[in-house]
Parts: C-alpha cells; structure tokens; sequence
C-alpha cells in the first residue's frame, strides 16, 4: 500500500511565530515561497558588489521618486514573502517601517542570478508575475 505525503505549508504569520520562538535566527538565509522556507545560497563578492553598484546607480539616478531596498522582504501574499536583491518601491513616508511592502508598492524587482537563475526563472519569477507577464 503506497503511503501519501502531504507538506505542511507555513504562512507568514507562522514563519514570522518561528522567528519569534528562536525556531529560525536571525543570521539564518531563508525565504518564505509558496508555504515552503527555502534556503537561500550564499552571498558571494561579485553577487554582494553587483547588487551594491545596482542600488546605488538606482539611488543616485531615482532620488526620492523611489525608495530603494536590498535584499528585503516583499509580501506577495499568505505563503510567499521573497527578499528580491534590489526592490524600487513607491515612497512611503514611514519608509515600509510599518509593514512590509506588497505588490502594489513594487515599481520594480530584480534578481541579481550568479548562481541561482534557474531557480530565479522557474520558481521566483512566477511568484513575481503570476499572470505571465515580465
């Protein structure tokens, strides 16, 4: 008789809970996708000093028309709270320290893919643009 797996799906809420409880550290490199925490791989020089220079460009070129964020988290949904390398979100007086930015504060997104883009492609990437376009 073939047993059948289930997985159990975290929301955000849950995995902010784990955080809490000391389940996920602070210095732990995790993503919440779709209910599953990912481990997220290893920032490496030319990943760090790529995305550095992208934000800076972008800071220097967009000055308050957008704020821009690295390397933090986006709250797409219930089950998904990515941390896209760079993030250009609308301005926001409280600069997102109340919540956490959500889709309808995404001017833009980028993955910096060194090492990952398949990943960025086939996982990532759907979770950004859920009706296809990109």
């Amino acid at each position: 008789m073939a047993v059948q797996v289930q997985r159990r799906l975290f929301t955000v809420s849950e995995y902010y809970r784990m955080a809490e409880a000391g389940i996920l550290g602070e210095d732990d490199r995790v993503e919440l996708l779709e209910g599953e925490i990912v481990q997220m791989a290893p920032i490496g020089s030319n990943h760090r000093g790529t995305v550095d220079f992208l934000a800076n460009s972008l800071v220097s070129r967009l000055g308050a028309r957008a704020i821009v964020r690295t390397q933090n988290p986006i709250r797409l949904d219930d089950f998904s709270e990515p941390q896209p390398d760079v993030a250009l979100l609308h301005p926001r007086a409280d600069f997102y320290r109340r919540s956490h930015p959500t889709p309808a504060d995404v001017l833009l997104l980028v993955e910096v893919a060194d090492s990952s883009v398949a990943f960025d492609r086939q996982v990532k990437l759907p979770l950004y643009c859920p009706s296809g376009h990109s």
